[in-house]
């Protein structure tokens, strides 16, 4: 008999550590499913963008990169989901926007059932946490702030790294045993290694076990001994993964000589109260903010931004009892938001996909006043927050349905920064309409330095748009930026072939062989002078070289056609 009362209490215990959902929360999800794909529906098929076109599934003739190749980088389980995603499509984009909307999905369940957790114990019960839990899941699902993070296929850094986080988060929850037992701890340990194997920013998770411990009155040290000392080595490792992966980065750490850590926190001090109206007031974004750097606590308002932030932090302090949930929100706002808005410069000092963390914490804010009020008061509320935020996420995901149309939108509102406006030039080019993006890339090399890319592009604009003086002076200019790069050189020899400059053309060609033998469009150039000097055996030869390199190669194969080889 005390056996069998000892495994009853075991399942009750099981029962209650567990989170349990009404028959209609399912329903509700695979509503909120069939809602949040037709919501980010025009983004579905969007192109890759930014960090996208520098990773291995942007590249139509990958071959080489395997499964194992993605497990030995620094982010193996992010390279692995990628490497998935192209060994299913290639580079056709839609199923890496679909996996991101389905990891979305996740996350925010996973963000329902932490929000059902905390409301619990601010003591709402009944309907009313029920209803509060589905509006926590329903916001993060739907939210326009959360577009980048989602629609962006290179930040499902973000999206996949939080699901693993709060994943962790909501069984450290929903543990109701006095003591946390190793099986628990040790599936805790898992989901965390897994969320540094993705991102590095959710080292933050074992403060936010502490935070928690401390905040809600719970047994902390003594409950969880066994959790903190698994958590405490792997942060260890952790750590010198995010020390390893800051000496070889460049747009990140503290080697940045023109963005000291003090400049970046007083730039921080203003930004992440952008990020907090964001959430609230969901209006100007921009995947490229032009952001002025704080040089010092007076420079831009800084000082005000931080003291703002030192009056946030004693309020939520004061009120922590009265205030439960917000208090506690906004802890969890700071905590989550700092490891990339404190001390740690990043070049970009502001990207919309670095709230997607932090959320959960202003999302109980919110929950902290819709919980005061009466069950239909709050329903009511909720649902007016949740259909203007499904339509203005619509939107935004209009905006990212196209490079073109995200450009556009970016440089209109950064007019003075150049990176959106090279972006844009260039989505003119790719439409097709070379003379407009001739000139805005004149307009972006205006802005600042122009750099190799963009007078390359520049130039190959040029020479689309007729303009091939101007065009072979673009292609000099970033040669002489940069002499050992055989981009330059194959585009001015296709210059000087369409001049008959054709003595001029080989040389160029004979200088990119040399930097680099393995780009095809040099033997198609060659082949090109060769046909007009009349050799058309020489030209057939050069074009089988780069069908070679390159087996998609249209202009080598059509060619080889014309010559009936």
């Amino acid at each position: 008999m005390k056996k069998q009362k000892r495994r009853e209490n075991k399942r009750a215990e099981a029962a209650a550590a567990s989170p349990r959902a009404p028959w209609w929360y399912w329903a509700a999800g695979l509503a909120a499913l069939f809602i949040v794909f037709e919501v980010y529906g025009p983004a579905l098929r969007g192109p890759f963008v930014l960090d996208d076109q520098y990773l291995f599934y942007a590249d139509p003739g990958t071959v080489s990169f395997t499964f194992f190749d993605a497990l030995h980088t620094l982010r193996p389980l992010l390279m692995a989901s990628f490497w998935m995603n192209y060994a299913m499509s290639g580079p056709v984009t839609y199923s890496y926007h679909a996996v991101n909307v389905l990891l979305h999905f996740g996350v925010s369940v996973l963000a329902m059932f932490i929000a059902a957790r905390l409301l619990e114990w601010a003591g709402v019960e009944g309907r009313k946490r029920q209803a509060l839990a589905v509006f926590a899941g329903a916001l993060f699902l739907l939210h326009p702030l959360q577009t980048e993070s989602v629609a962006y296929v290179a930040s499902r850094s973000d999206v996949l790294s939080v699901l693993f986080y709060y994943a962790a988060f909501a069984v450290f929850l929903y543990d109701n045993s006095e003591k946390m037992v190793l099986a628990r701890a040790l599936a805790i340990v898992a989901l965390f290694g897994a969320a540094i194997g993705t991102k590095e920013h959710t080292l933050t998770l074992p403060l936010l076990f502490l935070l928690t411990d401390f905040f809600w009155g719970r047994s902390g040290w003594r409950k969880n001994i066994v959790l903190y000392s698994l958590l405490a080595a792997l942060c260890v490792a952790g750590g010198l993964l995010v020390a390893r992966m800051l000496a070889s980065a460049s747009s990140v750490g503290f080697a940045m000589k023109d963005l000291s850590p003090l400049m970046y926190f007083f730039t921080e001090c203003r930004v992440i109260w952008i990020y907090a109206r964001l959430f609230f007031l969901p209006y100007g974004q921009n995947v490229d903010p032009d952001i002025a750097i704080s040089q010092g606590p007076m420079d831009h308002g800084a000082i005000f931004g931080l003291g703002a932030l030192i009056a946030l932090a004693a309020a939520a302090w004061i009120c922590r009892k009265r205030w439960l949930l917000a208090s506690y929100g906004v802890f969890v706002f700071l905590l989550l938001l700092a490891p990339t808005s404190s001390f740690l410069p990043i070049r970009d000092v502001m990207a919309e996909r670095r709230m997607y963390l932090p959320f959960i914490g202003l999302t109980l804010v919110v929950l902290e006043v819709l919980r005061r009020l009466e069950l239909k008061q709050a329903i009511a509320a909720g649902a007016a927050i949740l259909t203007i935020s499904t339509v203005m996420t619509y939107q935004r995901a209009e905006v990212w349905s196209s490079a073109l149309a995200l450009w556009t939108d970016t440089s209109a509102k950064s007019p003075k920064k150049m990176r959106p406006m090279f972006h844009l030039a260039f989505a003119q080019y790719q439409e097709g309409n070379c003379g407009r993006a001739a000139t805005t890339f004149e307009a972006a090399s205006r802005l600042d330095a122009p750099d190799y890319r963009l007078l390359v592009d520049w130039a190959n604009a040029l020479s689309c748009a007729g303009q091939k003086d101007h065009a072979a002076d673009e292609y000099m200019a970033a040669i002489r930026l940069n002499p050992w790069l055989a981009e330059a050189y194959v585009g001015l020899s296709a210059v000087y072939g369409e001049q008959r400059k054709l003595d001029e053309a080989v040389r160029a060609l004979d200088t990119a062989q040399a930097i680099d033998p393995g780009i095809a469009q040099i033997y198609v150039n060659r082949g090109g002078v060769f046909e007009l000097q009349g050799n058309g055996v020489g030209a057939a030869a050069q074009y089988r070289r780069a069908l070679s390199l390159d087996p998609a190669n249209r202009t080598a194969r059509e060619a080889l056609q014309r010559l009936g080889r």
